[in-house]
């Protein structure tokens, strides 16, 4: 029988498991992940959703959850100067996160279409309880003045991951 020595002295048997409320503090105690490739377009002021969606169900009101999002494919048609794509991170109902892109999709050029190739968002959430639990990111059209997509091409998928941590 193959014996494994872990952190604190415990010895394990092959197969045998820590639990999880036994793992230390900043151990990763599940990852969930999820990904669109769905091309979706809005010339709304109203945020509507990208169609990237995870949930989790933490084990531990104490645990934190370690949010990692690659918003790919975000493109703005010719439209007024001022406006650009907003997008946000929610947990259910609740924005935890607006990154501003205002820079980066605000077009000068005269071009027609302007392409950002991604955003990427990190967040550290306490949701503080033990029931299934959403996130997801939406976007707009900032003054509803120009289209604005997220996946934009064929190529252009977005993910989302979760990792439930120890606190």
């Amino acid at each position: 029988m193959a014996l494994t020595q872990v952190q604190g002295g415990m010895i394990l048997a092959s197969g045998q498991s820590i639990p999880k409320a036994a793992l230390p503090t900043g151990s990763v105690l599940q990852v969930v992940s999820a990904s669109t490739s769905t091309q979706v377009t809005s010339s709304s002021s109203t945020f509507v959703d990208t169609g990237l969606s995870v949930s989790i169900t933490p084990t531990s009101s104490s645990s934190k959850i370690l949010v990692l999002v690659s918003q790919n494919g975000l493109s703005k048609s010719n439209g007024n100067v001022d406006n650009c794509l907003d997008l946000r991170l929610l947990r259910g109902a609740t924005n935890l996160l607006s990154p501003n892109l205002a820079g980066a999709m605000s077009q000068t050029n005269g071009l027609n279409t302007l392409n950002v190739t991604a955003a990427s968002i990190s967040y550290l959430d306490s949701p503080a309880t033990t029931s299934s639990t959403t996130y997801k990111t939406q976007f707009c059209s900032r003054n509803g003045a120009a289209s604005v997509s997220v996946q934009f091409s064929d190529a252009s998928t977005s993910t989302i991951t979760l990792m439930e941590i120890a606190a």
